[in-house]
C-alpha cells in the first residue's frame, strides 16, 4: 500500500504530468507496492540498469517517506503557481514517478514497500514540523527534502544517529548540514574539482597549470578543493599559476607557455561576460600554441557558449547526471516510462528512478548501512559513497566529458 499525505490537485499550466500524478496517488494502494504472497513473474522487458537483485532475506514491508515540493498551497480558491514554484512542482512530480517507477520495478523480484508522500512546500517551516511526524520518523528511509534551506530546518531535528536521510538532488556540501544521517546524492563541487585534478595529473601529466579567475570570489569555491588536488595528488610537482583575466588579456602568461606540449587552463567561473571574452582569447592563442581548457561543471547547461570553440580548446568538464541516450538501459527505461506515464521523462525523472532502484535493493536486502561497499552503476550517475565523519555519506563519483562532434562525451 501506498501512503499519501496531501493528495495532489491539478496544477496550472502542467496539466497533463500533474493530472498523471493525482491518478496515481487517488490509487494509492497500488497492486505493484502491495506485499507479494508469491512468487511474481518478470515483467516483461523490466527495468533494471543493475544485475537482478537479490531475493530479499525475509517478508518485509520497507517504509519510504518522500518529502517532496509540490506546493498544493498554490491550488486553492484564489490561489495560482508562480513560474518559480511550479517549476518545483514538476520536480516533484517527475522524481516521484521515476522514484516509483525503479520500486514496482523491484517488487517483481518480492520486495514490498509502503511508500508516504508529503507535501514539504519548499517551506522550512513546514519541513521542520514534518521532522516531528511520527510516520516520517519511524521510516525505514527519509528522502527529501529537496532544497538546502528546507533540509536544514528538517535535519536540525534528526541529530541522533537513525535510519538514513537522502539528500536526493542538491549538491549542497554536506558541511553545511553537519548531521551524520545525510546522505549526499549528489556530488558537491570539491568532488569535480578532485575529478579534474585527477584526471590533469594521471593522463595529461603537465608541468604546469594555469588558472584563469574573473576576479569574483565565487571562483574560489573551486580553486582552493583544486589546488588542494593537484598538490596533494601530484606531490606539488605540478606548478599551479594563477591569472586574474581582465578583457581576455593572457600576454602575462606568454612567457610560460609551451609551443610543443599542452598547455592546460582550469577556468572555475560561471560568468558569461568573463567567459564569452576569454574563451575567445584562448581559441586566438590556439594558433600558436596548444591548448586544453577544463571548464565548471555548470558549462553543460549554458547555451551561450560557442560549441566550435569549445571543441578547438579540447574542452573538458564534470558531470554528476550525464544520460547516455543511446545506451540500450537508457532506451528501455524510457520505453517502460513511456507505457507507464505516457510522456517522456526528464533529468528528474531518471535521476527518481535511479535512486529508488538504489535505495530500494539496499532496503529490501537489509544492506543499507553498507553505502561505502555497495557501488552502482545508473543511468544518469554512478554511486560510489564514502563516510565523512559527522557529516554523513556522499556519493564522490563525478563523470568526466570532452566536447567532441558537437557533443558531449564522456571520457571517464
Amino acid at each position: 500500500m501506498t501512503s499519501v499525505r496531501n493528495r495532489l490537485q491539478p496544477l496550472s499550466g502542467s496539466r497533463g504530468l500533474l493530472f498523471l500524478v493525482i491518478a496515481l496517488i487517488v490509487g494509492a494502494c497500488s497492486p505493484k507496492l502491495r506485499p507479494v504472497p508469491t512468487p511474481v513473474k518478470s515483467p516483461e522487458a523490466p527495468v533494471k540498469v543493475v544485475p537482478p537483485p537479490a531475493k530479499p532475506t525475509a517478508p518485509k514491508v520497507s517504509v519510504i517517506s518522500l518529502l517532496l515540493p509540490f506546493g498544493l498551497d498554490h491550488i486553492g480558491p484564489g490561489a495560482a503557481y508562480t513560474d518559480i514554484s511550479l517549476k518545483k512542482a514538476r520536480i516533484a512530480a517527475d522524481y516521484y514517478l521515476g522514484f516509483k517507477l525503479a520500486l514496482d520495478s523491484l517488487t517483481s523480484y518480492g520486495y514490498n514497500y509502503k511508500l508516504q508522500l508529503y507535501d514539504s512546500k519548499d517551506d522550512p517551516a513546514l519541513a521542520h514540523k514534518l521532522a516531528y511526524n511520527p510516520q516520517v520518523r519511524a521510516s525505514d528511509l527519509i528522502v527529501g527534502p529537496v532544497f538546502p534551506d528546507d533540509m536544514k530546518a528538517f535535519i536540525s531535528v534528526l541529530t541522533s544517529a537513525r535510519k538514513p536521510i537522502v539528500s536526493p538532488l542538491s549538491p549542497e556540501s554536506p558541511s553545511t548540514f553537519n548531521n551524520q544521517n545525510l546522505v549526499t546524492v549528489n556530488p558537491p563541487l570539491d568532488y569535480h574539482a578532485w575529478c579534474t585534478a585527477q584526471y590533469i595529473n594521471d593522463q595529461v601529466k603537465p608541468q604546469k597549470v594555469f588558472i584563469l579567475q574573473s576576479g569574483y570570489s565565487v571562483d574560489n569555491d573551486y580553486i582552493i578543493p583544486f589546488t588542494k588536488a593537484i598538490d596533494s595528488l601530484s606531490g606539488k610537482h605540478i606548478k599551479v599559476i594563477t591569472l586574474t583575466v581582465k578583457k581576455g588579456q593572457l600576454s602575462p602568461l606568454i612567457t610560460q607557455l609551451s609551443r610543443t606540449k599542452q598547455n592546460v587552463f582550469v577556468i572555475p567561473s560561471t560568468d558569461q561576460a568573463f567567459l564569452t571574452v576569454t574563451l575567445r582569447s584562448l581559441d586566438t592563442l590556439l594558433k600558436h600554441y596548444p591548448v586544453t581548457v577544463f571548464g565548471h561543471p555548470s558549462w553543460a547547461r549554458f547555451s551561450f557558449l560557442n560549441t566550435n570553440i569549445l571543441q578547438h580548446l579540447k574542452t573538458h568538464i564534470t558531470a554528476a547526471d550525464h544520460v547516455d541516450y543511446k545506451a540500450a538501459q537508457t532506451i528501455t527505461f524510457i520505453r517502460k516510462y513511456r507505457n507507464t506515464y505516457h510522456t517522456e521523462p526528464t533529468s528528474y525523472a531518471v535521476k527518481g528512478f535511479d535512486e529508488g532502484l538504489y535505495f530500494g535493493q539496499l532496503l529490501g536486502t537489509d544492506n543499507l548501512k553498507n553505502l561505502g561497499s555497495t557501488d552502482f552503476t545508473g543511468l544518469h550517475n554512478d554511486f560510489h559513497f564514502i563516510k565523512k565523519t559527522g557529516t554523513g555519506w556522499v556519493n564522490t563519483h563525478v563523470n568526466l566529458l570532452l566536447y567532441t562532434n558537437f557533443e558531449l562525451k564522456q571520457v571517464q
